[in-house]
């Protein structure tokens, strides 16, 4: 069965997962993790994404990121690939690709999930035991937290009008951040993101899917699972 392409909606949000080879880090060094971030906020200029959230993880990294036109999504990775790819070969003397195949990517409608994306994300070091709390920044894992709690500028992040509804100030929407980071979120909602990720199928409520299938004329969720059941209409003699 041939593969469906991927969904991807310009101006909506999309969580988008690029795994490395098994064994293989993502960056043995703090320079990698720089050049890895130089890479991004170069093709997201490039190709006119919009990055809101990120995570260098060991085995993979984690955006969030709005692409502005239809299409954008897919060369800007790939703009991120040559670029970085190239250079981490030729810093430690390999050859041939680093990723574990395609990246992944699901939309997500924003007024339900773009907040909580940005949560999965920004905790995932905390939750692969690589901090020591969800509100831990580390330079030995880069990502948009300290940009989000106030500690530093970063210039790859540019925050969704979503994330400005936390509050009036900077320091406000920080605070705001931070507590609900504290939160954390629940098993269900991590796992529905994760296999939102993987699998490629929109994540939404019901009016946001149906918008999504009208202007993309594909199924944006699976087919439910097992055989369809049987509708049966009987009609009743009223007499």
């Amino acid at each position: 069965m041939a593969r469906l392409p991927r969904l991807e909606f310009p101006s909506l949000p999309h969580l988008v997962v690029q795994a490395v080879l098994p064994g293989q880090a993502l960056a043995v060094d703090a320079q990698d993790g720089q050049a890895l971030h130089a890479a991004l906020r170069e093709a997201a200029r490039a190709h006119g994404v919009t990055v809101h959230a990120y995570a260098l993880l060991p085995d993979r990294f984690l955006l969030l990121a709005t692409p502005s036109q239809a299409g954008a999504l897919s060369p800007f990775m790939q703009a991120v690939g040559r670029r970085y790819v190239a250079g981490f070969n030729r810093r430690h003397g390999r050859q041939g690709g680093l990723w574990a195949g395609r990246y992944r990517a699901t939309v997500l409608e924003p007024a339900r999930y773009l907040l909580e994306a940005m949560a999965f994300i920004e905790l995932a070091p905390w939750r692969m035991g690589l901090v020591d709390s969800p509100v831990s920044s580390s330079q030995a894992v880069p990502s948009s937290l300290a940009h989000h709690l106030g500690q530093h500028t970063d210039p790859l992040v540019q925050d969704h009008a979503i994330f400005w509804t936390l509050g009036n100030t900077p320091f406000d929407r920080e605070a705001a951040w931070k507590r609900r980071l504290e939160e954390g979120q629940g098993a269900q909602l991590v796992s529905s993101l994760a296999e939102a990720a993987h699998t490629g199928w929109a994540l939404g409520d019901a009016g946001f899917l149906a918008k999504l299938q009208g202007q993309s004329g594909r199924r944006v969720v699976p087919k439910p699972r097992g055989r369809p059941r049987k509708v049966v209409a009987q009609v009743q003699d009223a007499g």
